[in-house]
């Protein structure tokens, strides 16, 4: 019995120590898609040969997400349809758009009620107190002068509504679209349009050398070195996963840095500021280790390779190029 017992009681000790190892992708980002990347943060990246599939979306990131759906406010009338305000397209009621014609047949209306009332009948209001033959086909005479006249007012209104609505189409500005038609990012914020841009081989070279040297100042926990080369909210990110590690007593190092083979995802200009997301594929060794070297996760000897798209961003006229976000490729 006590034979049987011992590797449930090794794997229950055991057990603690698995729970604290941290996630296989320790690496800067530790395999998480963080960061932002202007007003193209919600919407994937085009694919290139390099990360050919999906890209996945951001787990964390300090842009707001613009919902393409506005939920009703608190207190708000939802599922009532509200009424249309004056100038909408939606079309006003019939005594709105023509109050003089309404007030007109109204006037004829109480006129005859009126002759029925005092036992006149009912054409008797339009011809006075005799109500004649006469005085019938004299009544019939003018309602054929007035249909003529509303039948003419109502063209007329109807050619001004006309044009008036022509007019309105044509005076309001067409919405923003890319260059060649409409914009191939769904999720790209129509108040920050963006202009595509060129890159050369200097800022090739800036991405490649930012790959190794962010992944060098994280493993050395250099907080100050990566400050220089990633933004705040990129620098935020890293202190809370260093500080993650840290507080579970471990350690993680990337070394030997091999870049592989890159590729250019997009790079736009919004106002004064030029971003580019880049496929980056390289090969490093990984390895997660306790405050002893005990290897946690990861190899000492075998190599990882990584693909991942990192996207970079500067100031014109300033120069450097910093990180902005990673994120994992599929």
């Amino acid at each position: 019995m006590r034979i049987r017992l011992l590797p449930l009681a090794t794997a229950a000790f055991c057990l603690p120590l698995f729970a604290l190892a941290p996630a296989a992708d320790a690496r800067a980002g530790m395999g998480s898609s963080m960061g932002s990347r202007g007003s193209r943060t919600w919407s994937a990246p085009p694919q290139t040969s390099v990360a050919p599939s999906w890209t996945r979306p951001m787990d964390r990131s300090m842009t707001p997400r613009t919902p393409s759906y506005s939920a009703p406010s608190a207190g708000s009338s939802f599922g009532r349809q509200a009424a249309p305000a004056f100038g909408s397209s939606a079309r006003p009621p019939f005594a709105m758009r023509h109050p003089f014609l309404t007030g007109l047949a109204g006037g004829f209306l109480g006129a005859g009620l009126f002759g029925m009332l005092s036992g006149h009948g009912f054409f008797s209001g339009f011809s006075g107190a005799g109500g004649g033959g006469g005085s019938f086909f004299g009544f019939i005479i003018q309602v054929l002068v007035i249909a003529f006249i509303i039948n003419l007012i109502i063209k007329f209104w109807r050619k001004r509504s006309a044009s008036s609505s022509t007019s309105s189409s044509t005076d309001g500005s067409s919405p923003f679209t890319a260059a060649g038609g409409a914009s191939p990012f769904s999720g790209q914020s129509q108040q920050a349009p963006s202009q595509e841009v060129s890159l050369t081989s200097d800022d090739y070279s800036a991405f490649q050398q930012l790959l190794v040297n962010v992944q060098a100042a994280w493993s050395a926990q250099d907080m100050m070195s990566l400050q220089r080369m990633a933004t705040p909210e990129m620098v935020s990110y890293f202190n809370n996963q260093l500080s993650e590690l840290t507080s579970r007593g471990a350690r993680n190092i990337v070394s030997d840095v091999q870049f592989l083979r890159g590729d250019l995802s997009e790079a736009w200009r919004e106002g004064s500021i030029t971003y580019a997301t880049v496929a980056l594929q390289y090969s490093a060794i990984d390895v997660t280790t306790d405050s002893m070297g005990h290897v946690l996760d990861g190899s000492k000897t075998e190599r990882q390779t990584i693909t991942e798209l990192w996207t970079f961003l500067r100031a014109d006229g300033r120069g450097n190029w910093i990180l902005s976000a990673i994120q994992q490729a599929g």
